[in-house]
């Protein structure tokens, strides 16, 4: 099944930023989209800006519960779940519910209307990887009663039932390993690391990196992201596939960046490691490339101007109820 054969999609946590981009491109190339998400983590702001499209409508709902949605359905994408850290610490439980009852519901909805289920996994499954770059076949190295396995082992869970679904009903479905993905629309406070770099660079403050930020990212502009979660719709292969830039560099080095963008002399200081922070994350991206055709377009330069452009215009995140905004955990 190519894009052009998606008449009808869903997306769960279709509110969100990866979610979002996902739905803009499947409406623009004149599929109708189902978004379903709760805003526990997703942007109302989203769904109006989503809702300007006539074939775009959505359902106020949590995945953890059983999905129903009325006529065609030609593909399920499923995003629905906390990714930064700052959102899967504070909520764990419904982070680790969106990876397995959320993945339950998800597949029981594309095998209702025969429609193939494309999962969001994540770089995290592998965890602080003994292997680098890390390919598919690598099992990963996850705590797994680490503070960040809410969202590791909620993903990898994840895989596993998709796995099981395809390998017991014979289900239609393709696993993709997303790397750390960036572009308009993140929430300046949502604790990952470029939106922190750039609120706090543009607001003249210092820049804050874990430990030495000698530990490295790819980072992967969101409209790469979101080609390659269309051409694995697209595809006859369950995957896992990893999406993401092959390019590596150290977060100290991607601050650097992000100041030089902004235009900014904020100094660059040193806060606390998180617990299980990778030391090191970079994709093998070849099976992307022989199997789907694709590779990362947009340069980092390029794309970091573009977000910061969106960052400019954009209303002044707020922390949740309660809390102060935190340093980055090392994710991009």
């Amino acid at each position: 099944m190519s894009q052009a054969h998606i008449r009808r999609a869903v997306v769960t946590g279709g509110a969100g930023f990866v979610g979002s981009h996902l739905c803009e491109r499947l409406l623009d190339a004149g599929a109708e989209v189902v978004c379903v998400d709760n805003l526990a983590t997703g942007s109302a702001e989203n769904l109006r800006r989503l809702a300007r499209h006539a074939g775009f409508s959505s359902i106020e709902a949590d995945v953890t519960r059983p999905m129903r949605v009325a006529g065609r359905v030609d593909a399920v994408f499923h995003l629905a779940s906390a990714a930064s850290p700052r959102d899967y610490l504070r909520l764990p439980v419904e982070t680790l519910e969106a990876g397995s009852l959320g993945t339950r519901n998800a597949l029981d909805l594309a095998a209702e209307h025969g429609a193939r289920m494309v999962l969001a996994s994540t770089s995290e499954v592998y965890g602080d990887p003994l292997h680098h770059p890390q390919h598919e076949s690598y099992w990963g190295n996850v705590n797994p009663v680490g503070p960040r396995s809410v969202y590791d082992e909620a993903k990898r869970y994840a895989e596993a039932l998709t796995m099981a679904y395809h390998r017991t009903h014979g289900a239609d479905v393709g696993i993709a390993r997303i790397f750390n993905s960036y572009g308009p629309r993140m929430r300046p406070d949502d604790g990952r690391a470029i939106p922190t770099f750039i609120r706090q660079a543009m607001a003249g403050e210092p820049i804050t990196v874990s430990g030495d930020g000698m530990q490295t990212r790819s980072v992967c502009y969101v409209d790469d992201t979101v080609r390659g979660l269309l051409a694995l719709a697209g595809a006859d292969i369950t995957g896992p596939v990893n999406i993401g830039s092959p390019h590596e560099l150290s977060m100290r080095a991607l601050a650097e960046l992000v100041r030089s963008v902004c235009g900014s002399d904020s100094p660059i200081v040193p806060v606390g490691r998180p617990v299980d922070d990778p030391r090191f994350r970079r994709p093998d991206t070849g099976l992307a490339a022989r199997a789907l055709g694709w590779r990362p377009l947009v340069p980092m330069e390029e794309g970091l101007r573009l977000t910061v452009e969106w960052f400019a215009g954009a209303p002044a995140g707020h922390p949740p109820e309660g809390r102060e905004a935190e340093p980055t955990a090392g994710r991009a």
